[in-house]
């Protein structure tokens, strides 16, 4: 299968490179640890082309993104993003979004974000159910038309105000606003998948290395995103869940604050029936205190060897320099500081539960 090509694949000429959901990436340009550390110390950017990008607009956008994710679309004023589940009737999450209300002025009403390679699928699900439930609104795939970067880190704000005019002061966590970047006309939203400050930028697919080159700071690829979001226990589709290989609900997945339980959403009722009653498992951080480094699939024990869970992320630490991992265990387990162990190679090594994020942020 031919992999797809972001806009920014022209700058990936020294870069490692891989297959992430379909598209050909960028894993690491220098190394995982020294770009981890500049977006905790400084500032990374990341080509974030490959995640989708589809917008809704017309009479019933609301309605039809009210009711195909999990999170309260109603509440979102202009400029306001929110993060959301995608799940099906027995609310399992089929994937996990952003959602823009997009500011006043744009052409659009709402632009949601899919993860990598479910652009096409996500697209579809709007439509059909548009159509199932008779509802007005136009849904376009523009995962073709744009590129997205992510700047991230400490100085995030700083480079970017030196690229544009726009008051990124009054821009707070989780808002977007239309602003030109290095005489680019972009979307710039705050928000992130690394636990810094940082803005990621929505940009015409043909203006992608201008915006690029415009941020003066270290290239960063998956690696260093994979470990950056690990250390704050954020979720990695196809890892934390999957509809087939990892069925999760939010509330197992432990990000049930994204459930508005009275709005109307598919797999809202049997979400209401798990909030009720409770999950038998849970998403908990583990941190390793032996050596070694946990990683997806491997088992997780009590002291006396009997199963309880399984690893479904896991690294060595770059900030904290330990091994730390997310696991699926019962619920009991989720209080910090209760010892496990993870099987590496037949071997168990000793463990305890951690709270996230492992990191202070």
């Amino acid at each position: 299968m031919t992999l797809r090509q972001p806009p920014l694949a022209g700058v990936y000429t020294d870069a490692t490179l891989t297959d992430f959901g379909g598209w050909e990436m960028p894993v690491e340009f220098e190394s995982i640890r020294a770009e981890h550390t500049a977006v905790r110390e400084t500032a990374g950017k990341f080509d974030v082309s490959h995640m989708g990008q589809v917008t809704v607009s017309g009479p019933d956008a609301l309605e039809l993104t009210q009711r195909l994710t999990t999170n309260d679309v109603a509440a979102l004023g202009p400029g306001d993003a929110q993060y959301a589940g995608i799940t099906d009737e027995d609310g399992i999450m089929l994937d996990d979004t952003v959602v823009y209300r997009l500011p006043a002025e744009s052409d659009d009403d709402y632009l949601f974000i899919p993860n990598a390679g479910h652009d096409g699928e996500m697209a579809e699900r709007w439509v059909s159910h548009r159509e199932e439930w008779g509802l007005t609104a136009t849904v376009t795939n523009r995962t073709e038309e744009y590129a997205m970067v992510a700047l991230q880190g400490p100085h995030a704000q700083a480079l970017l105000a030196a690229e544009t005019v726009l008051e990124l002061d009054s821009l707070g966590p989780f808002e977007v606003a239309n602003g030109v970047v290095a005489g680019v006309e972009c979307l710039v939203a705050r928000t992130g998948y690394t636990g810094e400050d940082g803005f990621e930028i929505l940009c015409p697919a043909g203006d992608a290395e201008t915006v690029w080159n415009a941020a003066d700071c270290q290239p960063c690829g998956l690696g260093a995103r994979d470990t950056l979001r690990l250390e704050m226990g954020y979720l990695l589709s196809g890892e934390e869940f999957h509809p087939r290989d990892e069925p999760r609900t939010p509330y197992e997945a432990d990000i049930g604050w994204t459930v508005a339980l009275d709005t109307d959403f598919v797999g809202r009722d049997s979400l209401a029936a798990q909030e009720r009653d409770g999950v038998g498992e849970t998403l908990v951080g583990v941190e390793l205190l032996d050596r070694g480094v946990p990683r997806h699939g491997y088992e997780v024990t009590d002291l006396d060897g009997a199963t309880l869970g399984h690893v479904t992320s896991g690294t060595m630490s770059p900030t904290l320099g330990v091994p730390i991992a997310l696991a699926y265990l019962p619920t009991e387990y989720a209080e910090p500081e209760r010892s496990v162990e993870v099987v590496i190679r037949g071997e168990p090594k000793e463990a305890r539960t951690r709270a996230t994020p492992f990191i202070d942020r």
